[in-house]
């Protein structure tokens, strides 16, 4: 790592970062969701960083704005950085975030970053220190420390942000959001959240071990910054890179840090939650009953619970949020208030004083009992690009959905969840104005990782 580059910076985002530390969440989700921006009807400057599998899809909704100018592209593995510079043939190439960072820093406006995400923070954080306003691929960090880190100073930078739940644009989620805030089905006192998508244990969630020896990395491959921050471990073909990294605590948060910002977003929006009080998890035997398995790779399957207090859209005795996935089911009779052998395998339900509202990923919301409802319109509007409104909001339009100072502490409260996976079946009250479990301070060394020296110049 360059010891010397962006000093001042530095120092600077260190000072946000130390502040962050005594700053609860619901206290940042005040000081509001955007920054200057440039002025309406200037082009944006954006690099990409990050190319390959979803950075190729994040690439080109970017590339279809018409007011941005996709000027430098970065990608660790070669083969990506060739397939997307055929997508925008004038950008400048870098296979090294800290490069990009550093030749461009006076030709980009904003960047995204699609990478790993033991890789978000550090990245992100340089971007920002720069002044460069930040598209983050979710979660927006892989530990907790670092989420309230960025979300700080994010906020103190002024930058205009936007964390990737990109189906939040949408007209299913943003129904889901407005119904809730509408108060239609009443104080709600219990949402059960899925993701039980058919296929996703096979294909991504590895049982483990590593291979006890790895391989040379393919020449096309930089192993060294793509494992960055994390420890070093030998490079191993079909397990790591592209696609399986989530799989590995090292690198990734599991599935439900991956799906749980997705499924979480229009609920945390619609009730406009805070900090939890608790949160405890179940996992599958196997994987409990498993030294080897509890320190290198996530469960296949998790049951989550936060608890909240009451708040105005919520139920006088508090709200119950429950996560499901793999193996883990949402109750039957709760399923059964739409259909069992229909529900939405990716999905949430909450339970109100007047009804539920039923919100399918990538769906349309339904209000249930559907005869009670059967004849409330639902509101008229038109799906958006979230990507779009991040590039509006840098030209100086209307503010982002899912900007840090909102989306970092709800990225909290589901990484909390990874936390209490990892003591399972054990409560931990939550102090999120100190970033403490009062009864049981073990579980605090998962709230922030020691990063590989070399990589280390911003502590967390």
């Amino acid at each position: 790592m360059k010891k010397n580059a962006y000093s001042p910076s530095r120092r600077k985002f260190l000072g946000n970062a130390a502040a962050a530390a005594i700053t609860p969440p619901f206290i940042l989700r005040s000081l509001g969701s955007f920054g200057p921006g440039a002025q309406p009807g200037k082009r944006l400057r954006h690099a990409s960083i990050g190319v390959g599998g979803m950075g190729a899809h994040d690439l080109q909704n970017f590339k279809s704005h018409p007011q941005v100018d996709i000027v430098a592209i970065c990608d660790v593995d070669a083969g990506h950085l060739k397939s997307a510079a055929a997508v925008v043939p004038g950008a400048r190439t870098y296979r090294d975030w800290r490069e990009l960072l550093e030749k461009e820093k006076d030709n980009i406006d904003s960047v995204n970053v699609t990478v790993p995400d033991h890789n978000h923070f550090i990245i992100a954080s340089h971007a920002i220190a720069a002044g460069k306003h930040v598209y983050c691929q979710k979660p927006l960090c892989h530990d907790v420390a670092e989420v309230r880190a960025l979300t700080r100073a994010a906020v103190r930078a002024g930058v205009v942000t936007q964390l990737g739940t990109q189906v939040a644009a949408t007209v299913g989620d943003r129904t889901g959001v407005q119904w809730l805030r509408e108060g239609i089905v009443g104080k709600i006192k219990h949402a059960y959240l899925c993701s039980n998508r058919p296929g996703a244990v096979e294909a991504y969630r590895l049982v483990g071990p590593r291979p006890a020896k790895g391989e040379t990395p393919p020449a096309e491959l930089n192993w060294e910054i793509w494992t960055g921050t994390a420890p070093m471990r030998p490079y191993a073909p079909g397990i790591y890179h592209p696609t399986k990294w989530r799989a590995w605590q090292d690198f990734g948060t599991g599935w439900s840090g991956d799906i749980g910002c997705h499924i979480f977003d229009p609920v945390w929006k619609g009730l406009e939650l805070k900090t939890p009080l608790s949160v405890t998890a179940e996992v599958q035997q196997s994987w409990r009953d498993s030294p080897a398995r509890r320190g290198d790779t996530w469960p296949q399957s998790n049951h989550i619970t936060w608890k909240f207090p009451p708040s105005e859209r919520t139920d006088p005795g508090g709200l119950t949020v429950e996560w499901f996935d793999g193996e883990f089911y949402p109750p039957e009779e709760i399923r059964a208030l739409y259909s069992v052998e229909k529900y939405p395998a990716e999905s949430s339900i909450l339970i109100g004083s007047e009804g539920a509202l039923l919100i399918p990923h990538q769906g349309t919301p339904v209000l249930l009992p559907e005869s009670k409802f059967k004849d409330h319109k639902r509101p008229d509007m038109q799906d958006q690009n979230h990507y779009h409104n991040f590039v509006n909001a840098c030209l100086g339009g209307p503010g982002t959905e899912s900007f840090f100072a909102r989306s970092g502490p709800m990225t909290e409260t589901v990484l909390l969840g990874t936390v209490a996976i990892r003591v399972p079946d054990t409560l931990l009250e939550w102090d999120a104005e100190h970033l403490k479990f009062p009864n049981h301070p073990e579980a605090e060394k998962y709230l922030r990782r020691s990063y590989r020296h070399g990589w280390d110049d911003i502590k967390v």
